[in-house]
């Protein structure tokens, strides 16, 4: 597949902005660019060689994520940093994290993702993006006519004992009456277990663009599968435990299983189709973040990649 060649994100540059090449130059850049229309038309964006630093980086970040949103109903391992900022994700180095929409599973989802490289990885670490449009495209007609009829994903999410996220973690707050009030807005049904809380949600596979209509794929119905696990921990906890006590798992709406290759096609063909942005210290990325699908390559020594999102 070699689709993706023709489109990359646009790396803005201290010399195409025609600024200085510090934190204060890209303010200004930003100050001047009408920045919802550039990102809709390239899809992701890369500053790069504006010396940010995490002193300097609230100024850009306020300009670029104009209203901040907490993680709320995330799945990913995360630390909160800041305010609204976080670890982009905690998962094992050595692991390859697929393509995705963020919270593509979910009623709610941010419109932008900004990354920041504050230490950049020894060796890999880079950040995936692929064109949600050519993902979907680049899938068989007789899957994505399958995957027509939405999606079913059920979590479980304990009381502070277990796999996965608590329940706490998850919706960043200690009470019930808040978490089913967030539930109930989103359309979700729920029940709390003698382990914790249980949520069933009914997504759509595809979205359209709210401002070019352009249809995408848009769901984690890989990263919810046992068949899109490389985790050797995650294929042992599928043959222990049923698709019920799992804590995260996704069937066809009606409740019919997703056929294994279905799911590795998915997944293959997203990264097969990724351009990878390597990352530099200083470097930030924004995308759409429904144009725009991301992962995570498999790296080695540290790595801190920053993330924030907004509506």
């Amino acid at each position: 597949m070699n689709e993706h060649a023709s489109w990359k994100p646009l790396e803005i540059t201290p010399e195409s902005a025609g600024c200085a090449p510090s934190a204060d130059g890209l303010v200004g850049h930003l100050r001047e660019l009408n920045l919802a229309e550039v990102l809709t038309a390239e899809k992701a964006l890369v500053f790069r060689g504006f010396g940010v630093r995490p002193e300097t980086l609230d100024p850009v970040m306020d300009l670029l994520l104009p209203r901040r949103l907490a993680y709320v109903h995330g799945n990913s391992p995360r630390t909160k940093v800041g305010r609204n900022v976080y670890t982009s994700t905690e998962y094992p180095a050595r692991y390859t994290i697929s393509m995705h929409n963020e919270l593509s599973y979910a009623a709610q989802w941010p419109a932008r993702l900004l990354f920041f490289c504050q230490i950049a990885a020894e060796t890999g670490g880079a950040t995936p993006v692929v064109d949600a449009e050519l993902w979907l495209n680049s899938l068989d007609p007789q899957l994505r006519a399958d995957f027509a009829g939405g999606l079913r994903y059920q979590q479980n999410l304990h009381d502070g004992m277990g796999l996965g996220k608590s329940w706490r973690d998850t919706f960043e707050t200690d009470s019930r009456d808040e978490v089913e009030e967030f539930l109930a807005g989103a359309g979700a049904t729920w029940e709390w277990t003698a382990d914790g809380l249980r949520v069933i949600q009914l997504r759509p596979a595809t979205l359209r663009h709210p401002v070019t209509g352009v249809e995408v794929w848009f769901n984690q119905a890989d990263q919810w599968h046992p068949a899109g696990l490389d985790d050797d921990i995650a294929r042992v906890m599928t043959q222990v435990m049923g698709p019920d006590e799992l804590p995260q798992s996704v069937t066809f709406a009606d409740g019919s299983p997703i056929p294994d290759e279905y799911v590795t096609q998915i997944r293959d063909r997203g990264l097969e189709a990724a351009v990878d942005v390597d990352w530099r210290v200083g470097d930030l990325l924004l995308i759409d973040n429904v144009l725009t699908a991301h992962g995570r390559r498999p790296y080695t020594g540290d790595r801190r990649v920053l993330v924030a999102m907004s509506d």
